[in-house]
């Protein structure tokens, strides 16, 4: 993508991604109307909908060749990364949204042709934004985000992950998972998938896993951990496929392999 391009996409997503944190922060405690999707605990919002539907609404105005790929179905039908496409999930984390009022982000990734090239998470009650374009490094407000430690291991390692590891699931064995978490300095658990994204990329996190995220949950985060020379793959290790649902590992690069030979020991 042409810079001067980019830095026009940038700054308009950076302006819309703002004022889409002010109508959340300014219409969050109204009633709220609050649906289940795949299970009780997979919950929206009229605020997500309404979120998703003001990005559209501006990305189409302003670029009309661009594509979107959004959370809850605002976007288009899209089946390749060919152009540049949008991904977005208005509300990262609605449970805590909703039964919190924190720990929730707006997150964007946009993509040209595959690659990423700008990515921004907005934690919006903490008024937090971190930004990143490709190969320009990435941001925590106005301070730029330092390069990954170079001497982590996987025993003073924090690393974010949720109770599903240790509970019986399809991918790996609870038991590998349980030693996991008795092997690691700690771990953490923060209900948005952003958030642990780009507290991996601000180093507080140095790693994060999960079994099943989507596209969106992914997109801005994939792009803020490459700038800071983290990395970002499935549990097996291999590229993350930004049209599918997938597991994901992002990680200082250090810790990679330890961390998907602890893993795959366990698999089913």
């Amino acid at each position: 993508m042409d810079k001067a391009i980019r830095n026009d996409i940038y700054e308009q997503a950076v302006k819309w991604v703002l004022e889409a944190g002010t109508i959340i922060r300014d219409e969050m405690n109204a009633p709220l109307s609050i649906e289940t999707k795949s299970n009780p605990n997979d919950l929206v919002t009229v605020l997500d909908k309404r979120i998703e539907a003001y990005f559209v609404q501006k990305i189409k105005e302003k670029y009309s060749n661009h594509f979107i790929i959004g959370e809850e179905g605002y976007g288009d039908s899209v089946t390749s990364l060919d152009g540049t496409v949008w991904i977005i999930d208005p509300i990262d984390g609605t449970m805590n949204f909703v039964h919190q009022k924190r720990n929730f982000a707006i997150s964007v990734g946009i993509y040209q042709d595959g690659i990423g090239e700008i990515g921004i998470i907005y934690d919006v009650m903490s008024d937090i934004l971190y930004h990143a374009k490709r190969g320009e490094g990435a941001y925590k407000n106005e301070q730029e985000l330092p390069q990954l430690k170079s001497n982590v291991k996987l025993t003073n390692a924090i690393i974010g992950m949720n109770h599903f590891w240790l509970c019986e699931n399809r991918l790996v064995d609870e038991k590998t998972m349980q030693e996991f978490v008795r092997k690691v300095r700690g771990t953490r658990t923060y209900g948005s998938a952003a958030l642990e994204f780009a507290y991996t990329a601000e180093g507080i996190e140095d790693g994060y896993l999960s079994l099943r995220l989507s596209p969106w949950d992914v997109a801005a985060g994939i792009v803020i951990v490459n700038e800071v020379g983290g990395v970002t793959t499935d549990i097996a290790g291999n590229e993350v496929n930004m049209l599918e649902k997938s597991s994901i590992l992002a990680c200082n690069p250090i810790l990679k392999d330890d961390l998907i030979a602890f893993i795959q020991s366990g698999r089913k």
